[in-house]
């Protein structure tokens, strides 16, 4: 089954995720590096969102993303809590709906729009791996950077930090 074989990098990729979430300072969630960027509340609240994403995957055809013609807001942390709590309920949600999603169901089409136009169309299979977890990836880096920048350690995701240690016996 599709789902069996999604699911155990699911699992993996979001406890890795919550453990850089867990290390979020409190009182700095309008900072960002660079005036460009997302600030820090904004890109913890965005992460703690995406594996929503999951869920709206297998559950609707097309999402739209500005259905009244502009975009919803946006969640932007103001807790650690906050970010943790939203976090693990989308996690959780998401989860579920992969485990009971058919091979048939998750070979079908699903759509991306925004502002009235397809971003993009791909199976729901590809989607969980790409919009979803690559995704979520994407903006753990961003936010392993931003916790750089601030002093913060940052846990191993697939192995030993630079904070937590060597990663090679005899360094």
């Amino acid at each position: 089954m599709i789902s069996a074989a999604l699911l155990p990098e699911f699992d993996q990729e979001m406890a890795n995720t919550r453990k850089l979430l867990a290390c979020l300072p409190e009182g700095k969630w309008e900072w960002r590096p660079h005036p460009k960027s997302m600030t820090l509340g904004r890109l913890a609240g965005h992460i703690a969102e995406l594996p929503g994403w999951g869920t709206n995957t297998i559950e609707v055809d097309v999402l739209d993303l500005t259905p009244e013609g502009k975009a919803p807001p946006a969640f932007s942390a103001q807790s650690s809590q906050d970010v943790l709590e939203t976090f693990d309920k989308n996690v959780a949600k998401a989860r579920a709906a992969i485990e009971g999603a058919s091979d048939e169901h998750l070979g079908k089409i699903w759509s991306l729009v925004f502002f009235g136009k397809t971003v993009l169309s791909m199976p729901r299979s590809a989607v969980l791996r790409s919009v979803v977890m690559n995704h979520i990836i994407h903006h753990r880096a961003q936010l392993g950077v931003y916790l750089r920048l601030n002093d913060i350690a940052i846990p191993g995701m697939y192995g030993p930090s630079a904070d937590s240690g060597p990663m090679f016996a005899g360094q």
